[in-house]
């Protein structure tokens, strides 16, 4: 037990479960559920070994990498989106451009003749 309160395992990943209680002390799983006085002794100390806190704190450092990650991926597929929208506003704005930049090239190429008798002066 001390070994895996002490974050020092020799027989097991050092994760702190009754399974590997069981298996760091070298005994059955039966045996070990018949040492009630050990069980109990295991539950009070569960809490604050430094490897308990350092599980603790290594399933809480997970959970907001985890909270992190779905985060940035909303924001990642919202920012594609902007992306998309934007590209179809450019779209729609160059072919605009390409339509009214024809008509003024037809426009402009269009000669009007003036008629002379509105500018002779009296």
């Amino acid at each position: 037990m001390e070994r895996l309160f002490t974050g020092r395992p020799a027989h097991t990943d050092g994760k702190l479960t009754k399974n590997n209680l069981w298996r760091e002390a070298g005994v059955s799983r039966a045996t070990m559920n018949r040492a009630t006085g050990v069980l109990a002794d295991w539950d009070d100390h569960i809490g604050h070994s430094p490897a308990s806190l350092h599980d603790q704190r290594q399933t809480q450092e997970m959970a907001d990498l985890r909270r992190q990650l779905k985060n940035n991926r909303r924001e990642r597929q919202q920012l594609l989106d902007q992306v998309d929208a934007a590209a179809t506003v450019i779209a729609v704005l160059l072919a605009e451009n390409t339509a009214l930049r024809e008509q003024a090239t037809k426009q402009s190429a269009v000669v009007i003749p003036l008629d002379r008798t509105h500018f002779i002066s009296e």
